[in-house]
Protein backbone atom coordinates (compact mmCIF):
# COMPACT_ATOMS: atom_id res chain seq x y z
CA UNK A 1 0.00 0.00 0.00
CA UNK A 2 1.05 3.54 -0.58
CA UNK A 3 0.36 6.51 0.84
CA UNK A 4 1.10 10.21 -0.27
CA UNK A 5 2.08 12.87 1.76
CA UNK A 6 1.60 16.71 1.16
CA UNK A 7 3.79 18.50 3.38
CA UNK A 8 5.51 22.08 3.28
CA UNK A 9 8.72 22.34 6.10
CA UNK A 10 11.33 24.79 6.16
CA UNK A 11 15.05 24.92 7.04
CA UNK A 12 17.10 24.04 10.01
CA UNK A 13 20.69 25.69 10.89
CA UNK A 14 22.46 23.76 12.55
CA UNK A 15 25.51 24.19 15.16
CA UNK A 16 27.62 21.36 17.00
CA UNK A 17 28.10 22.68 21.01
CA UNK A 18 30.28 19.71 22.39
CA UNK A 19 28.53 17.56 25.56
CA UNK A 20 29.95 14.84 27.31
CA UNK A 21 28.92 11.15 27.28
CA UNK A 22 26.45 9.79 28.89
CA UNK A 23 26.08 6.14 30.33
CA UNK A 24 22.82 5.39 28.74
CA UNK A 25 22.47 2.28 27.08
CA UNK A 26 22.03 2.92 23.28
CA UNK A 27 20.25 0.21 22.68
CA UNK A 28 17.29 1.30 24.48
CA UNK A 29 17.61 4.53 22.25
CA UNK A 30 17.35 2.89 19.22
CA UNK A 31 14.88 0.42 19.88
CA UNK A 32 12.38 3.25 21.14
CA UNK A 33 13.09 5.31 18.30
CA UNK A 34 12.67 2.26 16.05
CA UNK A 35 9.13 2.00 17.80
CA UNK A 36 8.46 5.35 17.42
CA UNK A 37 9.32 6.02 13.85
CA UNK A 38 7.04 2.88 12.83
CA UNK A 39 10.32 1.21 11.64
CA UNK A 40 10.16 -2.01 13.66
CA UNK A 41 8.90 -4.23 10.71
CA UNK A 42 10.80 -2.04 8.18
CA UNK A 43 12.95 -4.08 5.29
CA UNK A 44 12.30 -1.95 2.01
CA UNK A 45 10.70 1.32 1.23
CA UNK A 46 9.72 3.26 -1.93
CA UNK A 47 9.43 6.95 -2.28
CA UNK A 48 8.61 9.19 -5.05
CA UNK A 49 8.33 13.03 -5.27
CA UNK A 50 10.86 15.46 -6.45
CA UNK A 51 14.44 16.30 -6.11
CA UNK A 52 16.90 19.00 -6.99
CA UNK A 53 20.68 18.60 -7.76
CA UNK A 54 23.57 20.38 -7.14
CA UNK A 55 26.32 20.52 -9.54
CA UNK A 56 28.83 19.57 -7.38
CA UNK A 57 32.55 19.93 -8.77
CA UNK A 58 31.10 21.70 -11.54
CA UNK A 59 29.59 24.35 -11.08
CA UNK A 60 31.10 27.71 -12.20
CA UNK A 61 32.26 29.13 -9.20
CA UNK A 62 33.29 25.95 -7.36
CA UNK A 63 31.67 26.30 -3.88
CA UNK A 64 28.74 28.01 -3.12
CA UNK A 65 26.06 29.16 -5.87
CA UNK A 66 25.77 25.66 -7.23
CA UNK A 67 24.42 25.32 -10.87
CA UNK A 68 21.17 22.89 -10.32
CA UNK A 69 19.38 20.17 -11.83
CA UNK A 70 15.58 19.68 -11.47
CA UNK A 71 14.65 15.85 -11.13
CA UNK A 72 11.11 15.10 -11.93
CA UNK A 73 9.33 11.81 -11.62
CA UNK A 74 11.90 11.23 -9.09
CA UNK A 75 11.94 7.87 -7.31
CA UNK A 76 13.76 5.92 -4.92
CA UNK A 77 13.81 2.35 -3.97
CA UNK A 78 15.44 0.88 -0.74
CA UNK A 79 16.10 -2.62 0.19
CA UNK A 80 17.82 -2.63 3.21
CA UNK A 81 17.68 -6.09 3.84
CA UNK A 82 20.20 -6.56 0.99
CA UNK A 83 21.95 -3.63 0.76
CA UNK A 84 20.31 -2.31 -2.82
CA UNK A 85 18.90 1.08 -3.66
CA UNK A 86 18.30 2.30 -7.07
CA UNK A 87 17.04 6.21 -8.06
CA UNK A 88 15.95 7.37 -11.06
CA UNK A 89 13.94 10.46 -12.80
CA UNK A 90 14.09 13.16 -15.28
CA UNK A 91 16.84 15.54 -15.03
CA UNK A 92 15.70 19.00 -16.16
CA UNK A 93 18.46 21.68 -15.85
CA UNK A 94 17.17 24.46 -13.87
CA UNK A 95 17.33 28.33 -15.27
CA UNK A 96 20.62 29.30 -14.97
CA UNK A 97 22.63 31.85 -12.81
CA UNK A 98 25.41 33.87 -13.71
CA UNK A 99 27.04 32.73 -10.43
CA UNK A 100 25.52 28.70 -11.16
CA UNK A 101 26.81 29.32 -14.68
CA UNK A 102 25.29 27.35 -17.20
CA UNK A 103 23.38 24.92 -16.53
CA UNK A 104 24.20 20.90 -16.79
CA UNK A 105 22.58 19.10 -19.72
CA UNK A 106 19.14 17.41 -19.69
CA UNK A 107 19.52 13.58 -18.86
CA UNK A 108 17.78 10.69 -17.24
CA UNK A 109 18.91 10.85 -13.06
CA UNK A 110 19.91 7.51 -12.54
CA UNK A 111 21.88 6.01 -9.16
CA UNK A 112 22.67 2.24 -8.04
CA UNK A 113 23.80 0.83 -5.04
CA UNK A 114 24.42 -2.70 -4.39
CA UNK A 115 25.66 -4.49 -1.32
CA UNK A 116 29.09 -4.71 -2.63
CA UNK A 117 29.68 -1.33 -3.83
CA UNK A 118 31.71 0.61 -1.26
CA UNK A 119 31.14 2.48 1.69
CA UNK A 120 31.93 5.93 -0.02
CA UNK A 121 29.18 4.85 -2.65
CA UNK A 122 26.77 3.07 -0.82
CA UNK A 123 26.41 5.12 2.60
CA UNK A 124 23.22 6.95 0.86
CA UNK A 125 21.12 3.69 2.58
CA UNK A 126 22.49 4.11 6.14
CA UNK A 127 21.87 7.90 6.18
CA UNK A 128 18.12 7.58 5.81
CA UNK A 129 16.57 7.58 9.16
CA UNK A 130 15.75 4.13 8.88
CA UNK A 131 19.02 3.02 7.62
CA UNK A 132 20.78 4.50 10.33
CA UNK A 133 18.70 2.83 13.14
CA UNK A 134 18.79 -0.30 11.34
CA UNK A 135 22.79 0.37 11.10
CA UNK A 136 22.80 1.76 14.45
CA UNK A 137 21.30 -1.88 15.75
CA UNK A 138 23.60 -3.64 14.67
CA UNK A 139 26.89 -2.30 15.09
CA UNK A 140 27.72 -1.65 18.48
CA UNK A 141 26.20 2.15 18.95
CA UNK A 142 27.03 4.57 21.20
CA UNK A 143 25.18 7.74 22.74
CA UNK A 144 25.63 10.56 24.20
CA UNK A 145 23.82 14.16 24.65
CA UNK A 146 23.91 17.59 23.16
CA UNK A 147 22.05 20.56 22.44
CA UNK A 148 21.68 22.24 19.28
CA UNK A 149 20.65 25.78 19.05
CA UNK A 150 19.17 24.92 22.86
CA UNK A 151 16.99 22.19 21.88
CA UNK A 152 17.81 18.41 23.60
CA UNK A 153 19.33 16.06 21.30
CA UNK A 154 20.04 12.20 22.08
CA UNK A 155 23.36 11.76 19.55
CA UNK A 156 23.97 8.01 18.22
CA UNK A 157 27.21 7.08 16.82
CA UNK A 158 28.19 3.63 15.08
CA UNK A 159 30.56 2.62 12.29
CA UNK A 160 29.45 -0.25 9.76
CA UNK A 161 32.01 -2.97 9.03
CA UNK A 162 33.45 -1.32 6.25
CA UNK A 163 37.27 0.33 6.76
CA UNK A 164 38.65 3.13 5.13
CA UNK A 165 41.12 2.90 2.55
CA UNK A 166 43.72 4.13 5.49
CA UNK A 167 41.89 1.60 7.80
CA UNK A 168 40.22 3.60 9.86
CA UNK A 169 36.74 3.43 11.14
CA UNK A 170 34.17 5.38 9.22
CA UNK A 171 31.62 7.12 11.52
CA UNK A 172 27.83 7.34 11.23
CA UNK A 173 26.56 9.71 14.00
CA UNK A 174 22.37 10.49 14.07
CA UNK A 175 20.68 13.18 15.84
CA UNK A 176 16.86 11.72 17.61
CA UNK A 177 15.12 14.89 18.50
CA UNK A 178 12.44 14.37 21.68
CA UNK A 179 9.83 13.00 19.91
CA UNK A 180 12.61 10.51 18.78
CA UNK A 181 12.58 10.97 15.07
CA UNK A 182 15.86 11.37 13.80
CA UNK A 183 16.22 14.68 12.56
CA UNK A 184 19.48 14.48 11.09
CA UNK A 185 22.76 11.85 10.36
CA UNK A 186 26.37 13.05 9.16
CA UNK A 187 29.04 11.07 8.18
CA UNK A 188 32.45 10.90 6.27
CA UNK A 189 34.06 9.40 3.03
CA UNK A 190 37.12 9.72 1.46
CA UNK A 191 37.46 12.19 -1.00
CA UNK A 192 40.49 13.09 -3.68
CA UNK A 193 40.06 16.72 -3.18
CA UNK A 194 38.47 17.31 0.21
CA UNK A 195 40.29 14.35 2.25
CA UNK A 196 37.39 13.62 4.98
CA UNK A 197 34.24 14.48 2.83
CA UNK A 198 31.23 15.90 5.59
CA UNK A 199 28.09 14.44 4.12
CA UNK A 200 25.39 15.87 6.34
CA UNK A 201 21.48 15.50 5.95
CA UNK A 202 18.82 16.98 7.61
CA UNK A 203 14.80 15.69 7.45
CA UNK A 204 12.20 18.06 8.32
CA UNK A 205 8.12 17.41 8.04
CA UNK A 206 7.80 13.91 9.05
CA UNK A 207 4.50 12.29 8.60
CA UNK A 208 2.37 8.73 8.71
CA UNK A 209 2.69 6.45 6.24
CA UNK A 210 1.08 3.27 6.71
CA UNK A 211 2.32 3.38 9.77
CA UNK A 212 6.03 4.64 9.74
CA UNK A 213 7.05 8.48 10.10
CA UNK A 214 8.18 9.57 7.04
CA UNK A 215 10.40 13.35 6.46
CA UNK A 216 8.61 15.02 3.29
CA UNK A 217 12.09 16.82 2.96
CA UNK A 218 15.87 15.97 3.12
CA UNK A 219 18.52 18.30 2.47
CA UNK A 220 22.26 16.84 1.71
CA UNK A 221 25.03 18.84 2.13
CA UNK A 222 28.90 17.97 0.94
CA UNK A 223 31.50 20.46 2.25
CA UNK A 224 28.76 22.38 3.96
CA UNK A 225 27.05 23.15 0.40
CA UNK A 226 23.44 21.99 -0.30
CA UNK A 227 23.92 19.42 -3.06
CA UNK A 228 20.91 17.39 -2.99
CA UNK A 229 17.32 18.20 -1.71
CA UNK A 230 13.87 16.08 -1.75
CA UNK A 231 10.68 16.44 -1.59
CA UNK A 232 8.33 13.28 -1.39
CA UNK A 233 4.93 12.77 -2.17
CA UNK A 234 4.40 9.23 -1.60
CA UNK A 235 5.55 6.72 0.24
CA UNK A 236 4.98 2.29 -0.42
CA UNK A 237 6.19 0.73 3.00
CA UNK A 238 7.51 -2.79 1.98
CA UNK A 239 6.74 -3.05 -1.83
CA UNK A 240 6.16 -6.65 -2.67
CA UNK A 241 8.18 -5.91 -5.70
CA UNK A 242 11.60 -4.44 -4.63
CA UNK A 243 13.52 -6.71 -6.23
CA UNK A 244 12.44 -5.43 -9.55
CA UNK A 245 12.78 -2.07 -8.22
CA UNK A 246 16.47 -1.72 -6.92
CA UNK A 247 17.57 -3.99 -10.14
CA UNK A 248 19.52 -1.44 -12.08
CA UNK A 249 21.30 -2.20 -15.67
CA UNK A 250 24.05 -4.18 -16.10
CA UNK A 251 27.08 -2.33 -15.82
CA UNK A 252 29.75 -3.09 -18.14
CA UNK A 253 33.50 -3.35 -17.17
CA UNK A 254 35.57 -0.81 -16.59
CA UNK A 255 37.61 -0.05 -19.31
CA UNK A 256 41.51 -0.93 -18.96
CA UNK A 257 43.75 2.30 -17.85
CA UNK A 258 45.09 4.29 -20.81
CA UNK A 259 48.38 4.10 -21.31
CA UNK A 260 50.39 7.09 -20.61
CA UNK A 261 51.93 8.10 -23.80
CA UNK A 262 54.40 11.21 -24.67
CA UNK A 263 54.85 13.70 -27.54
CA UNK A 264 57.60 15.76 -28.70
CA UNK A 265 56.62 19.31 -29.45
CA UNK A 266 59.49 21.31 -29.90
CA UNK A 267 62.98 21.08 -27.60
CA UNK A 268 61.97 20.95 -23.95
CA UNK A 269 58.26 20.42 -24.48
CA UNK A 270 56.01 17.44 -24.54
CA UNK A 271 52.52 16.35 -24.86
CA UNK A 272 51.62 13.65 -21.87
CA UNK A 273 48.34 11.65 -23.54
CA UNK A 274 46.11 9.39 -21.79
CA UNK A 275 42.24 9.88 -20.88
CA UNK A 276 43.15 13.59 -20.29
CA UNK A 277 46.14 15.75 -22.21
CA UNK A 278 49.00 17.45 -19.91
CA UNK A 279 51.62 19.06 -20.93
CA UNK A 280 55.42 19.22 -19.72
CA UNK A 281 57.33 22.34 -20.04
CA UNK A 282 61.52 22.71 -19.76
CA UNK A 283 63.26 25.65 -18.49
CA UNK A 284 66.77 25.97 -17.76
CA UNK A 285 66.75 24.53 -14.23
CA UNK A 286 62.80 22.88 -13.38
CA UNK A 287 60.09 21.35 -14.98
CA UNK A 288 56.27 23.07 -15.15
CA UNK A 289 53.28 20.51 -15.97
CA UNK A 290 50.59 21.99 -17.25
CA UNK A 291 46.63 20.11 -15.71
CA UNK A 292 47.20 16.74 -13.29
CA UNK A 293 44.56 15.61 -14.56
CA UNK A 294 41.41 13.76 -12.99
CA UNK A 295 42.66 11.40 -10.44
CA UNK A 296 45.60 10.12 -8.55
CA UNK A 297 46.50 7.50 -10.61
CA UNK A 298 46.90 9.81 -13.32
CA UNK A 299 48.53 12.78 -11.66
CA UNK A 300 51.22 10.20 -10.59
CA UNK A 301 51.44 9.42 -14.65
CA UNK A 302 52.23 12.11 -15.36
CA UNK A 303 54.85 12.78 -12.49
CA UNK A 304 56.53 9.75 -13.48
CA UNK A 305 56.57 10.40 -17.44
CA UNK A 306 57.73 13.82 -16.90
CA UNK A 307 60.74 12.80 -14.58
CA UNK A 308 61.78 10.36 -17.07
CA UNK A 309 61.68 12.83 -20.06
CA UNK A 310 63.53 15.32 -17.69
CA UNK A 311 65.28 13.02 -14.91
CA UNK A 312 67.93 15.59 -14.20
CA UNK A 313 65.63 18.39 -13.49
CA UNK A 314 62.58 19.06 -10.39
CA UNK A 315 59.27 20.15 -11.48
CA UNK A 316 58.47 22.94 -10.22
CA UNK A 317 54.93 24.14 -10.36
CA UNK A 318 52.10 22.24 -11.27
CA UNK A 319 49.55 24.33 -13.18
CA UNK A 320 45.52 23.92 -13.03
CA UNK A 321 43.26 25.10 -15.29
CA UNK A 322 40.41 25.32 -13.26
CA UNK A 323 39.09 23.92 -10.00
CA UNK A 324 36.29 21.25 -11.93
CA UNK A 325 36.81 17.92 -9.66
CA UNK A 326 37.89 15.65 -13.02
CA UNK A 327 40.72 18.47 -13.59
CA UNK A 328 41.39 19.00 -9.95
CA UNK A 329 41.60 15.75 -8.22
CA UNK A 330 45.25 14.94 -10.05
CA UNK A 331 46.56 17.29 -7.24
CA UNK A 332 47.18 15.92 -4.63
CA UNK A 333 50.22 14.16 -5.71
CA UNK A 334 52.18 17.16 -6.71
CA UNK A 335 50.83 18.92 -3.26
CA UNK A 336 52.51 15.50 -1.49
CA UNK A 337 55.77 16.14 -3.18
CA UNK A 338 55.97 19.73 -2.30
CA UNK A 339 55.10 21.01 -5.83
CA UNK A 340 53.51 24.63 -6.03
CA UNK A 341 50.48 24.59 -7.30
CA UNK A 342 49.26 27.57 -9.78
CA UNK A 343 45.65 28.15 -10.50
CA UNK A 344 43.50 31.12 -10.85
CA UNK A 345 43.17 33.65 -8.36
CA UNK A 346 39.38 33.04 -8.31
CA UNK A 347 39.66 29.62 -7.09
CA UNK A 348 43.13 30.23 -5.26
CA UNK A 349 41.39 29.70 -1.70
CA UNK A 350 39.41 26.84 -2.99
CA UNK A 351 42.36 24.52 -4.03
CA UNK A 352 44.54 25.57 -0.08
CA UNK A 353 41.51 24.98 2.05
CA UNK A 354 39.99 21.70 0.26
CA UNK A 355 43.21 20.11 -0.21
CA UNK A 356 44.00 21.44 3.52
CA UNK A 357 41.14 19.12 5.37
CA UNK A 358 42.05 16.31 7.32
CA UNK A 359 42.61 13.19 5.45
CA UNK A 360 42.87 10.14 7.92
CA UNK A 361 40.21 8.41 5.67
CA UNK A 362 42.40 7.99 2.18
CA UNK A 363 45.39 6.11 2.04
CA UNK A 364 47.08 8.33 -0.55
CA UNK A 365 50.10 9.90 -1.51
CA UNK A 366 49.05 13.05 0.03
CA UNK A 367 47.32 11.76 3.11
CA UNK A 368 50.73 10.08 4.26
CA UNK A 369 52.86 12.77 3.34
CA UNK A 370 51.15 15.44 5.89
CA UNK A 371 52.19 18.24 3.29
CA UNK A 372 49.82 21.55 3.21
CA UNK A 373 49.55 22.84 -0.27
CA UNK A 374 51.41 25.70 -1.67
CA UNK A 375 49.31 27.62 -3.95
CA UNK A 376 49.78 30.75 -6.40
CA UNK A 377 47.04 32.60 -7.83
CA UNK A 378 46.92 34.37 -11.16
CA UNK A 379 44.97 37.76 -11.08
CA UNK A 380 44.88 38.52 -15.45
CA UNK A 381 47.98 37.29 -15.98
CA UNK A 382 51.23 35.81 -15.01
CA UNK A 383 54.07 34.59 -17.03
CA UNK A 384 57.03 32.39 -16.32
CA UNK A 385 60.27 33.39 -17.98
CA UNK A 386 64.35 32.14 -17.63
CA UNK A 387 66.86 32.93 -20.50
CA UNK A 388 65.21 29.84 -22.28
CA UNK A 389 62.25 30.36 -22.69
CA UNK A 390 58.65 31.72 -21.63
CA UNK A 391 55.05 30.62 -20.49
CA UNK A 392 52.08 32.85 -20.63
CA UNK A 393 49.23 32.17 -18.02
CA UNK A 394 46.09 34.23 -18.63
CA UNK A 395 43.06 33.86 -17.20
CA UNK A 396 39.89 33.53 -19.11
CA UNK A 397 37.13 36.20 -18.89
CA UNK A 398 33.60 35.78 -19.23
CA UNK A 399 33.10 32.14 -19.53
CA UNK A 400 29.87 30.65 -17.94
CA UNK A 401 31.95 27.32 -17.80
CA UNK A 402 33.78 28.39 -14.56
CA UNK A 403 34.88 31.65 -13.21
CA UNK A 404 38.08 30.58 -12.64
CA UNK A 405 39.70 29.43 -15.66
CA UNK A 406 43.58 30.16 -17.09
CA UNK A 407 44.52 28.95 -20.32
CA UNK A 408 48.72 28.94 -21.37
CA UNK A 409 50.66 30.33 -24.32
CA UNK A 410 54.31 29.24 -25.45
CA UNK A 411 54.50 32.23 -27.47
CA UNK A 412 58.32 31.27 -28.84
CA UNK A 413 57.13 27.89 -29.76
CA UNK A 414 53.48 29.13 -31.01
CA UNK A 415 51.88 26.92 -28.71
CA UNK A 416 48.55 27.57 -27.21
CA UNK A 417 47.16 24.54 -23.85
CA UNK A 418 43.69 25.10 -23.32
CA UNK A 419 41.09 22.92 -21.22
CA UNK A 420 37.46 21.93 -21.96
CA UNK A 421 36.88 23.88 -25.31
CA UNK A 422 35.86 20.66 -27.28
CA UNK A 423 35.44 19.93 -30.37
CA UNK A 424 31.64 18.74 -30.42
CA UNK A 425 30.81 15.12 -31.15
CA UNK A 426 29.11 14.56 -34.98
CA UNK A 427 25.38 16.38 -34.46
CA UNK A 428 26.06 18.39 -31.20
CA UNK A 429 26.31 21.48 -31.61
CA UNK A 430 29.01 24.05 -30.94
CA UNK A 431 29.53 25.01 -27.10
CA UNK A 432 29.29 29.26 -26.60
CA UNK A 433 32.55 28.40 -25.01
CA UNK A 434 34.31 28.52 -27.99
CA UNK A 435 33.48 31.51 -29.08
CA UNK A 436 34.11 33.56 -25.13
CA UNK A 437 37.58 31.70 -25.78
CA UNK A 438 38.16 33.16 -29.46
CA UNK A 439 37.38 36.73 -27.98
CA UNK A 440 39.83 36.72 -25.04
CA UNK A 441 42.10 35.32 -27.64
CA UNK A 442 41.41 38.44 -29.92
CA UNK A 443 41.31 40.56 -26.75
CA UNK A 444 44.59 39.88 -25.61
CA UNK A 445 46.05 39.80 -29.11
CA UNK A 446 47.47 35.94 -28.73
CA UNK A 447 48.91 34.55 -31.98
CA UNK A 448 49.37 30.60 -31.73
CA UNK A 449 49.91 27.93 -34.50
CA UNK A 450 49.00 24.77 -32.89
CA UNK A 451 46.55 24.31 -30.00
CA UNK A 452 46.92 21.84 -27.71
CA UNK A 453 43.57 20.37 -25.67
CA UNK A 454 43.24 18.73 -22.47
CA UNK A 455 40.00 16.95 -23.59
CA UNK A 456 41.62 15.94 -27.52
CA UNK A 457 39.18 15.57 -30.29
CA UNK A 458 37.98 12.24 -31.60
CA UNK A 459 39.86 10.93 -33.13
CA UNK A 460 42.66 12.57 -31.75
CA UNK A 461 44.30 14.61 -34.44
CA UNK A 462 47.03 17.92 -34.79
CA UNK A 463 44.29 21.27 -34.25
CA UNK A 464 45.30 24.67 -34.97
CA UNK A 465 44.98 28.31 -34.84
CA UNK A 466 42.79 27.98 -37.72
CA UNK A 467 40.62 24.77 -36.92
CA UNK A 468 39.64 27.06 -33.37
CA UNK A 469 38.64 29.85 -35.55
CA UNK A 470 36.69 27.94 -38.18
CA UNK A 471 34.90 25.52 -35.16
CA UNK A 472 34.08 29.17 -33.35
CA UNK A 473 31.70 30.20 -36.65
CA UNK A 474 29.47 27.97 -35.49
CA UNK A 475 29.29 28.73 -31.75
CA UNK A 476 26.04 30.28 -30.50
Amino acid sequence: MSTRLALTVGLIVWALPAAPALSQDARIVVADATKAMGAGNLTSILLTGAALQGNFGQSRTITFGLATTAIKNYQVAIDFATTALRATGDGEPSAPGRRGGAAPPAAPYEQTIIASSPWREQFPIWVTPWGFLRGAAANMATVRKTKVDGIPYTVVTWSPPHKAPSGKSYRVVGYINSEQMVDRVETWVDHPIFGDLHVDTIYTGFQEANGLKVPARSSQKLAGMETFVTSIRQVSVNPPDITALVAGPALPPAPPAPSTVSEKLADGIYRITADYVSMAVEFRDHVVVLEAGPSEARGLAVIGETRRLFPTKPIKYVVSTHPHFDHSAGLAPFIAQGITVITDDNCKFFVEAAFSEPRTLASDLLSKSGKKPKVEGVIDTLVLKDETRALELYHVDGLDHTDAMLMALLPKERILFTADFNVPRPGQPVSPSIATLVANLDRLKLDFDRHVMVHPPNPDRPMTRADLYELAKGAR
